[in-house]
């Protein structure tokens, strides 16, 4: 049981109506918990007892947690339901909207934003009753009614106008999200009742084991592979928001069993070059975001795109590239280094994928013009150039994968590149 302040148990709980609060709370948080489960802990608590408040968690957590990472949501609901004595002073904490520029108080650990949204879900309508303290309480109502846009708006909003409650929102919508692909047609061949190609080998056995008479003529199709997904985002200063946003539906396209990605490589690029795939491999999404910016130490710096891009086609590329993958390049593009660099590392990436997608937060602007250096330098090298400012651009992501022939903006940004040329 994680560390927390030695809290003392209420001694005349509703116990059935708060357990069953809580559940809903872990359910809200992520945990896949049905009414059998709290059928289930109830039961064992009445066997257990509730006398010491260690055993009291261990019962819940053998009855709610059955995966590694949902231990540490379970810890951290626990704590904010179980009469913490600043209870509601968390809460508040999580739901003020913060300002930029500015540090919390605090820094949150995994999982306790998403335990406080989850009991703060909702929290107008009928509350658990809890027990009575000595002393006189304030009593605390929050409104939460304007907190939340409506789906259709955070869509089309950006990532840099949302407000917290807006941002925890548009997270949950990238964690439902997917990105499709379609398998690739392989050289190799497998046995197949429809296929249209002879199986010549396959053949002759069969006809061996039949005295020399060949009976059946046996048929083969190709194989089909699925391939990689390589990311490369950009997390310097003017990147950060974005970036994290889309490292929040890596995430989740990383931890999606059914999207038929072979693999997902992610690195982030700053100064320098880190390799995050590992750290995305967690289930629980605040602990692996957590992990990969504690391994990217140029978080908000500087930004060397030619550099980093060398780097990775020397040290990656033979790597995770192989077999045709799918490569996303997130980044605004604003690099100062030497443009001919830039251009020399981005062609050489672009013939080392299969198809490279170039995501820029500025093509939110209507009147975007390629006149930066790095822009120009890069864009005649991408197949596709598409905005990633909103979670509607990163919807339409899916449509640039599987329709190769889908340019997004270059066509029309090369044709400006050479009118004024």
């Amino acid at each position: 049981m994680p560390e927390y302040l030695p809290l003392e148990l209420p001694e005349n709980p509703r116990l059935t109506h708060n357990i069953t609060w809580f559940a809903r709370a872990l359910r809200k948080a992520g945990l896949p918990i049905g009414p059998g489960r709290v059928i289930d802990a109830v039961r064992a608590v009445e066997a257990a007892g509730f006398t010491s408040k260690t055993d009291f968690y261990w019962t819940l957590h053998a009855c709610f947690v059955n995966r590694p990472e949902h231990r540490r949501v379970f810890a951290q609901v626990f704590r904010l339901y179980w009469r913490d004595p600043r209870y509601m002073e968390h809460m508040m904490a999580m739901m003020l909207p913060a300002v930029r520029g500015v540090q919390e108080e605090r820094i949150a650990q995994a999982a306790e934003k998403r335990a406080a949204e989850a009991l703060l879900d909702g929290v107008e309508g009928d509350a658990p009753e809890m027990p009575e303290q000595s002393g006189d309480e304030t009593q605390i109502e929050i409104d939460a009614s304007l907190t939340m846009s409506s789906e259709e708006k955070l869509r089309t909003l950006d990532f840099e106008q949302m407000s917290t409650s807006e941002i925890a929102e548009a997270k949950r919508m990238l964690a439902r999200m997917t990105l499709p692909v379609k398998p690739i047609p392989s050289r190799r061949t497998k046995a197949s009742l429809t296929g249209k190609r002879p199986d010549w080998r396959r053949t002759m056995r069969s006809a061996m084991r039949q005295g020399g008479e060949m009976q059946t003529m046996a048929l083969k199709s190709p194989r089909h592979r699925w391939p990689n997904l390589v990311v490369l985002c950009d997390i310097s200063g003017s990147m950060s928001q974005y970036s994290r946003m889309v490292l929040h539906f890596l995430h989740a396209v990383a931890n999606h069993k059914g999207a038929g990605w072979a693999k997902v490589h992610a690195f982030t690029f700053g100064t320098r070059l880190t390799n995050i795939t590992r750290h995305l491999a967690t289930r629980d999404v605040d602990a692996a975001l957590k992990s990969a910016g504690a391994e990217a130490q140029d978080w908000e710096g500087g930004t060397r795109i030619g550099e980093c891009l060398h780097s990775f086609n020397r040290d990656w590329s033979r790597r995770v590239m192989g077999q045709g993958a799918v490569v996303l390049l997130i980044t605004d593009g604003l690099d100062r280094d030497d443009p001919d660099q830039l251009a020399k590392e981005i062609e050489r990436l672009h013939l080392s994928s299969r198809h490279l997608i170039w995501l820029n937060p500025l093509l939110r602007w209507e009147g975007f013009a390629p006149k930066a250096r790095g822009i120009a330098a890069m864009l005649p090298h991408v197949d596709s150039f598409r905005a990633g400012h909103n979670v509607q651009s990163l919807e339409d992501l899916a449509i640039a994968i599987s329709r190769p022939e889908d340019t997004g903006e270059k066509a029309r940004l090369m044709a400006a590149m050479e009118g004024r040329r």
